[in-house]
């Protein structure tokens, strides 16, 4: 398991949540929800800064059957812009199936209704996708999912 902070994004088409974890890859824990729009990549660009991660980890959104569709194609194109914005600090997609649904039950079974608890939702959703992540990486030995790299378009 690599020492070092990572942090952990859940890009919606309203909010991105974003959790973090420790230096030593055992917990998830919530950062923020930022808005999408206009500002949101130089955002997530000061919190790589702030937090100094050895990654970024950004859940793809794909079917039950693993297939990729609009949802995972937009993910695709903001973690190529999101690259850009936090180079050299490498960004790296992990399948994300459920995340969601699952920070949402967590949240209902705590008592907190969902529309007060979207934004929370979302950084529990970041949380979800991150924790998967290192716990993926702690018993497989190696970091899951595909690393993004700066391409010239």
């Amino acid at each position: 398991m690599r020492r070092g902070v990572r942090l952990g994004v859940d890009v919606g088409s309203v909010r991105i949540g974003v959790a973090s974890c420790d230096s030593d890859g055992l917990i998830a824990t919530p950062v923020e929800t930022v808005r999408r729009g206009p500002g949101d990549l130089r955002r997530l660009a000061e919190l790589v800064a702030e937090r100094e991660p050895i990654e970024v980890v950004v859940g793809l959104p794909r079917s039950l059957d693993g297939k990729e569709h609009a949802a995972a194609q937009h993910v695709r194109a903001f973690g190529a812009e999101l690259v850009r914005f936090v180079a050299p600090c490498p960004v790296r997609l992990i399948d994300e199936r459920l995340t969601t649904a699952v920070a949402t039950r967590g949240m209902r079974a705590s008592g907190v209704s969902s529309r007060a608890a979207r934004p929370a939702i979302d950084q529990a959703a970041a949380m979800v996708i991150l924790q998967d992540a290192l716990d993926a990486e702690r018993s497989g030995g190696e970091p899951p999912g595909e690393v993004l790299t700066v391409t010239d378009d």
